[in-house]
């Protein structure tokens, strides 16, 4: 009999369901959440509360697209932490409820873990060991990939994440949230080197992003206390010596862990992932250093069930289920 599995991802501010059967990922459905762009950033009480809006239509949609029924079920998997805990307490109760009904092994997820695995949704995928740098707004991690399940993080943030930077200078910069994809577009157009920013560094391969921050602070309040348009009349060039400045720093630390731990093997997640500095910075440091570099496809970089369910997909195969009495871990540990 085949392996059908339906794995619900609710840990911030998308709602999203996915069926994988016998570990290939069938469909992908992500409701997300606008509510937020007035405030410049995510309202958990109201993340909340579409969550509870969008789940029953969300996962109906995506067992209807799959040609699934609830019949076919073999297991339902749900991202467990970290996140928000209101966000993930809809989509916990809900694969409780609906293993429950259906007399099913439940499957928990951790959300990180699952943004790794999103590169054996599709092909290319990486060879073990491999690195991985996952990066979004809440993380910024070196994580040593030995096998599916095995996995040891042996860098990350000590303060900020690097997409948190990236959504914090958009702020200063007057552009609204998400406004990480914005310094993006904007640094396209832009010169990398028209302002120099300092690289903040940390002992072995931690990163800290909040002195940068700081430091960009300071930089357009002194300039614009000399030109009240200063942000306006230099907007691409500062993103793009921003942009140039955090990916450095990403850069650094992923070439010296690529080095101590002799791996080639090189693969990104997370929303940050989608960054096409980034992914030109790994490019470049594919032909240099002979790297073999694996990027998700787009969907599967931002929060999605898809990547829930690749990691389900896995547990199940070694029978890791768990029972009605489990709960949320808002600061889950890979």
């Amino acid at each position: 009999m085949k392996t059908t599995i339906l794995a619900i991802e609710s840990s911030c501010d998308e709602t999203s369901a996915s069926v994988v059967i016998d570990g290939k990922v069938i469909n992908n459905v992500v409701a997300t959440q606008s509510v937020h762009e007035q405030y410049g950033g995510v309202v958990p009480e109201l993340a909340s509360r579409a969550h509870q809006q969008h789940i029953v239509p969300v996962v109906d949609q995506t067992l209807k697209e799959a040609g699934v029924s609830k019949e076919d079920l073999s297991a339902v998997a749900f991202t467990r932490g970290p996140g928000l805990l209101g966000a993930l307490l809809v989509g916990a109760s809900f694969a409780k409820s609906f293993a429950l009904g259906l007399d099913i092994p439940l499957i928990e997820v951790n959300h990180m873990q699952a943004h790794i695995l999103a590169h054996f949704i599709d092909d290319p995928k990486p060879s073990f060991p491999f690195i991985c740098l996952t990066v979004s707004g809440g993380h910024t991690q070196l994580v040593l990939v030995r096998d599916y399940l095995d996995m040891e993080v042996v860098g990350k943030t000590r303060d900020d994440a690097v997409g948190e930077a990236f959504d914090k200078t958009a702020k200063l910069l007057g552009l609204p949230y998400p406004g990480g994809p914005l310094i993006d577009k904007y640094a396209a157009e832009g010169d990398a080197k028209a302002f120099d920013f300092p690289l903040s560094d940390m002992p072995e391969l931690d990163y800290s992003f909040s002195g940068i921050k700081t430091a960009i602070l300071y930089f357009l309040r002194d300039n614009m206390r000399k030109d009240q348009d200063f942000i306006k009349n230099n907007l691409a060039d500062i993103c793009a010596s921003v942009q140039a400045t955090f990916i450095e720093m990403l850069m650094r630390k992923l070439r010296k862990a690529a080095k101590q731990y002799k791996v080639k093997e090189i693969a990104i997640a997370g929303g940050v992932s989608a960054n096409s500095g980034l992914r030109k910075a790994l490019e470049k440091a594919s032909a240099d250093y002979g790297w073999n570099v694996y990027v998700p496809d787009f969907q599967y970089c931002t929060d999605n069930a898809g990547m829930i369910a690749m990691a389900a997909h896995y547990k199940y195969l070694r029978g890791e289920f768990v029972g009605q009495d489990v709960s949320p871990m808002p600061r889950m540990a890979l």
